[in-house]
């Protein structure tokens, strides 16, 4: 493939805002989905020269590409791919978040000496496009990330400003920060991939939820793992969020370089500490953001209240409590966000019940895509057919399976990775009645896991799709995965159940 190129380069430091002299800049960018194309799309609307290379890509996007002028190299069946990327004689690389640290073009990346930026990155940098930039709130952790980045969002909105829900929600972030009507603040979820490749930012706030084993296999250890999710604290102008319960998200915090001034403010299900959200008694309390905390603390919201709006699970309360930190200290009153709550929609796939028939309840969890999640979900329920499986991603199910043993009815494995779930059942339930589901085929495996949970559950049961594991093994995701349950529980009950 012959990639025309130019002689002049350019110096990324001193390309500092959208209004910079981005022309001629020539750029690699690895992979072309949602985030690779907006990287693209927003280079070549600055008139940089613009190579991308990717292992696959969709009709609509490689016409998009070849509209703005953007080469596009598929590396799947292209030979000599990083002599093609060297002769390109790039200034910089941007790394999509779906390629591994030992990826073969990550590793040709970074032996260049190029820099290897991020979109996050190049946002961060481009930030001025409309107007004053928005002030940034980064949220991450194992999970519980969307529920809690759309919990501070719609809280912010409620208090009056322009906000953007963006980066690993679904919206990347330089679409964003190209939307004409411009923002006062972007809250930013961020995995753990961006956070590896991610640089310098200096957020507002930020929180980290949790820590769990997830990702090994993408990270090759937990301690990766974990020195990635720490990124998100650092540079923090106002407030570190972290988890009191968690002791890896408090290490973070005061292992981070923050800004002079930055506060950390703990949230858990407890009773607050002086810098801490929790709960007194059925009561969300605020104890941080107020003059008199020694003896005082604000009222955000009840338990009781909770339970109306479908929040009571205890992962989602304490999703309320880190999204109120966020919000708290934007300076977002307590009234606003008893407002935002009451009209707040948890998005499906999360903990979401699908049917109630003959007292049997049915609930659609499958974005529980890891032990951690799993474990939230579980906790929630006293009597439980489960039904778990997918891509175990290197992490073992051993002490979700011991500690949740005693409230299982019964359990449904599904998933390619069967066998080794299957496996510590024995070892660790062995009493625990085991149906699994040995079909390949997408179309016909919730089909007979919900034929299969119709046979186990019993009067006040729940029946819980929360698979602790990765969907791709046979779905394209989990909202994929999630839907298939659904429809095969509608047809159930419309069926047998009704």
């Amino acid at each position: 493939m012959a990639v025309p190129v130019t002689i002049v380069s350019k110096s990324l430091d001193d390309l500092i805002s959208w209004h910079s002299d981005w022309s001629g800049l020539r750029a690699v960018v690895l992979g072309l989905g949602s985030t690779g194309f907006s990287v693209a799309d927003t280079l070549a609307e600055l008139e940089c020269q613009v190579l991308v290379a990717a292992q696959s890509a969709d009709e609509l996007r490689l016409k998009m590409c070849d509209v703005l002028g953007v080469d596009v190299l598929l590396t799947a069946s292209a030979e000599n791919i990083e002599q093609t990327l060297t002769e390109f004689n790039a200034d910089i690389i941007v790394v999509s978040p779906g390629y591994a640290p030992r990826h073969r073009l990550v590793e040709w990346a970074i032996s260049t000496g190029v820099p290897v930026v991020t979109d996050i990155d190049l946002a961060w940098r481009l930030r001025d496009k409309v107007g004053a930039p928005a002030e940034w709130i980064l949220i991450t952790g194992t999970n519980g990330k969307t529920t809690t980045t759309q919990l501070t969002a719609h809280m912010l909105q409620a208090g009056g400003f322009r906000v953007a829900p963006c980066g690993n929600i679904g919206v990347p972030i330089l679409d964003a920060i190209r939307d004409p009507e411009g923002f006062d603040f972007f809250v930013v979820e961020l995995s753990s991939y961006q956070l590896h490749y991610m640089g310098e930012v200096f957020p507002h706030s930020a929180a980290c939820l949790n820590i769990a084993d997830d990702h090994l296999d993408w990270h090759g250890s937990l301690q990766a793992y974990v020195e990635a999710k720490a990124k998100v604290f650092h540079n923090v102008r106002v407030a570190c969020v972290y988890n009191r319960t968690d002791p890896l998200t408090e290490a973070m915090v005061e292992g981070a370089e923050v800004i002079d001034g930055a506060r950390a403010i703990g949230f858990s299900l407890g009773v607050p500490g002086m810098s801490d959200l929790g709960l007194v008694e059925d009561v969300l309390c605020d104890r941080a953001f107020l003059d008199d905390r020694k003896d005082r603390a604000i009222e955000i919201s009840t338990l009781t209240e909770l339970a109306d709006f479908g929040l009571a699970a205890p992962h989602m309360v304490a999703n309320v409590l880190a999204a109120s930190a966020l919000a708290r200290a934007c300076d977002v009153t307590a009234e606003a966000i008893s407002v935002a709550l009451s009209t707040f929609s948890v998005d499906a796939h999360r903990h979401e019940i699908v049917a109630v028939s003959k007292s049997i309840t049915w609930i659609n969890d499958s974005k529980a895509t890891n032990p951690h999640a799993a474990n939230a979900a579980l906790m929630a329920h006293d009597s439980v057919v489960w039904i778990v499986g997918g891509l175990l991603k290197g992490v073992s199910l051993d002490n979700l399976i011991s500690a949740h043993k005693h409230r299982l009815r019964g359990v449904i494995v599904i998933g390619l990775d069967r066998a080794e779930v299957l496996s510590a059942f024995e070892r660790h339930a062995p009493g625990v009645p085991v149906r699994e589901v040995d079909t390949t085929e997408t179309s016909e495996v919730m089909t007979l896991a919900v034929d299969f949970a119709v046979a186990m559950a019993e009067s006040n049961d729940v029946v819980l799709l929360a698979p602790a594991a990765a969907s791709m093994d046979q779905f394209i995701d989990y909202a994929h995965r999630g839907r298939e349950f659904a429809e095969a529980v509608n047809t159930a009950l419309g069926g047998r159940l009704g």
